[in-house]
């Protein structure tokens, strides 16, 4: 993979992006954007998967459900941390591939991976560092690249509710199915006793697009507040008057 990116999606491990904005993404697609995914980790090790190599083919077989481009980095789950290293390699990505867009881990999850809440740190540090001059060598000579929007998403265990200020909910009615779909593909992480996993995943989806009038949607939150010249495509809609 090569060309330039529109968007790109950052996750700790695989299944990170399918469980947030998976719909997005497949959505994005439709529209004819060119999107990707990095994994900072390959997710390993973890319970329930015998090698790398099985949790990569999974995140390669969901990423194919998608239509979206992959990077998966050789960090470690479990030792994720925001670094120097960390920071410099994903900027590297981000320098390589160009996007308009990233979409980031939303903050912390209790009682779940603290991997999460250091990729959401990682990802902020590297569209800094991603714009930096005079820092040629450290990104393998590539230049310097602005990312022009940071929009964060949201996993399970974190309610839409709860998200903060300038959120707004991307209608995935259409890419539902697909998102489930892309999950599935985790069958080492989402075996028979933990399909609810999936389940849980359409009902945040349809609580969030009920939200805003849709049959299913995503939440996601911008760093600075939306605006629109407007009004009544805002509010309404294209195409209604």
């Amino acid at each position: 993979m090569d060309e330039k990116l529109d968007v790109i999606a950052v996750g700790a491990h695989p299944d990170d992006v399918e469980i947030g904005c998976g719909g997005t993404l497949a959505l994005l697609v439709n529209q004819g954007f060119r999107v990707g995914i990095v994994d900072l980790t390959d997710g390993e090790p973890t319970p329930g998967s015998p090698n790398s190599e099985t949790r990569i083919a999974e995140a390669q077989a969901a990423a194919g459900i998608l239509g979206v481009s992959r990077i998966i980095l050789d960090f470690t789950n479990r030792a994720l941390f925001d670094s120097l290293e960390t920071r410099v390699a994903l900027a590297t990505v981000f320098r390589q591939y160009r996007p308009a867009i990233v979409l980031g881990l939303l903050g912390k999850t209790p009682l779940a991976s603290p991997d999460h809440w250091q990729a959401s740190q990682i990802t902020d540090a590297a569209i800094f560092y991603s714009r930096l001059t005079k820092w040629d060598d450290r990104f393998d000579g590539l230049a310097p690249h602005k990312i022009e929007r940071l929009a964060y998403y949201s996993l399970l265990h974190s309610e839409f509710e709860s998200m903060g200020s300038n959120q707004f909910v991307i209608d995935i009615g259409s890419t539902l199915e697909t998102k489930i779909q892309a999950i599935r593909c985790y069958r080492t992480q989402f075996p028979p006793e933990k399909q609810y996993v999936l389940e849980r995943a359409a009902v945040i989806a349809r609580a969030a697009g009920a939200s805003a009038g849709f049959a299913a949607g995503e939440v996601l939150t911008s760093t600075r507040a939306i605006g629109t010249a407007d009004l009544m495509t805002l509010l309404l809609g294209s195409g209604k008057s």
